[in-house]
């Protein structure tokens, strides 16, 4: 078990971690170290919860790859050990956001001062386009 915070445990056999050599700036070092990690999370053979899995399917589509597995790529700092951690504390935050249930939305509806305030500006801002227009005059 591998703990991503405090609440947050991850299988080890969950997680797979690839290291490639970062892109941009930092010269020799860039170059020859393979700094930049990428942390691959198999979220259909996981251990979470099916309507936490459900969540972050819904949440995360697009960064998840069609055999369901979620990549997280990070690249900031200059040492590995750093981008790992880095890899990790945004999976957490993940799984995290996703293992919240949300909240119900209970519909409501407006006041009848805010319907009036409505009306009132509704009313204003018709006289104001009415005096737009060519004058209506007697002649």
């Amino acid at each position: 078990m591998i703990k991503l915070s405090d609440t947050i445990w991850v299988e080890a056999h969950e997680l797979q971690e690839r290291f490639v050599r970062a892109s941009g700036p930092g010269g020799q070092n860039v170059n020859k170290v393979a700094t930049a990690v990428e942390l691959r999370f198999d979220v259909t053979n996981s251990s979470l919860a099916p309507e936490t899995k459900a969540r972050l399917f819904e949440q995360l589509g697009s960064r998840i790859s069609g055999d369901g597995v979620l990549i997280i790529d990070s690249r900031e700092h200059r040492t590995q050990g750093r981008n790992r951690a880095a890899a990790r504390i945004r999976l957490a935050e993940l799984l995290a956001q996703a293992s919240r249930r949300p909240t119900p939305r209970r519909p409501t509806k407006p006041g009848r001062a805010a319907g009036a305030r409505r009306l009132d500006g509704k009313r204003r801002r018709s006289e104001v386009k009415a005096l737009r227009g060519r004058p209506q005059g007697d002649d």
